[in-house]
Parts: structure tokens; C-alpha cells; sequence
């Protein structure tokens, strides 16, 4: 991870147990779950809803866990076999295992995986961010001053 705010794990799936992926007690039971796995802290029970475009041609379930370290987000398309999987985390954890699991719970055959390095300016030493905030502000208030 680096000198980054957080590991965004963002991993598209295909080739899915459409059974699992048309299942909202299991989404819903993977969420509740899956950040323990991973070492994270879960703040809340997770949420799943199930979607359909307007032509209900096209339908699936969305969930969401919020955890401590950020969140881990769903999106089924059963009929496609298809999943689109987010973990994002300002605490490092081991992507391979993350995926790993995805892949096992979900039957997934084929992935499509992007991880991204978050918030890289972000300030990691809050007594700096302070000290910076308040000189911007100070600079603003002066620039007003002066208008």
C-alpha cells in the first residue's frame, strides 16, 4: 500500500454460480462475513436490495457492508452470471486472500481485478493536516481582507 490512504480492490467476475448470485440471504451472509475474513471491523449488518431496469430485462441484487476501515460493496447480475466486487480499506490487507475468497464463495471462472492506491495526498499525520488547514485558512481570511 505504500504512502496511500487505502487499497481500493475493485474485482469483476464471470462465469458465477447464478444460483449464489440471485440469493440475497447468501450476499447478505458473505457480507456479514467477508471483512472479518479480511481483518477488518464491521460497523453494520449488511444491506442488500434487489434491482430491475425499467424494461426487466435486466435484474440483480446490490449490497453493502460499512466497516470500520471503509467498505465492501456488490453487484450481481444472475442471469449474465456476472459480479462486480469493491473492498476499499485505509487499513492494508492481503488482496490475494480478499480475492481468493470472492472467488471461491462466488464460483467465479473468469476475473477482471483493478486495485488502486487511494487518496495519495492524503495526510496521514493529523497534527501536520491541522498546522496546513489552519495556515490555508488563514491565507483565506487574509485574501477576503483584502477584497
Amino acid at each position: 500500500m505504500g504512502e496511500t490512504f487505502g487499497l481500493h480492490l475493485m474485482l469483476d467476475g464471470y462465469g458465477c454460480d447464478r444460483s449464489k448470485l440471485a440469493d440475497a440471504g447468501f450476499i447478505r451472509s458473505f457480507l456479514d462475513e467477508f471483512p472479518e475474513d479480511i481483518g477488518m471491523t464491521k460497523l453494520m449488518s449488511p444491506y442488500v436490495s434487489r434491482y430491475e431496469d425499467a424494461d426487466r430485462k435486466r435484474w440483480g441484487l446490490s449490497g453493502f457492508v460499512l466497516i470500520a476501515e471503509s467498505h465492501v460493496s456488490i453487484h450481481t447480475f444472475p442471469e449474465e452470471g456476472s459480479i462486480s466486487v469493491d473492498v476499499f480499506s485505509c487499513r492494508a490487507f492481503d488482496v490475494e486472500a480478499a480475492e481468493r475468497t470472492i472467488i471461491e464463495q462466488f464460483g467465479i471462472k473468469r476475473i477482471e481485478r483493478n486495485i488502486l492506491d487511494r487518496g495519495v495526498e492524503y495526510p496521514r499525520d493529523f497534527k501536520l493536516a491541522r498546522e496546513i488547514v489552519s495556515i490555508e485558512r488563514q491565507h483565506c481570511e487574509l485574501r477576503v481582507a483584502e477584497a
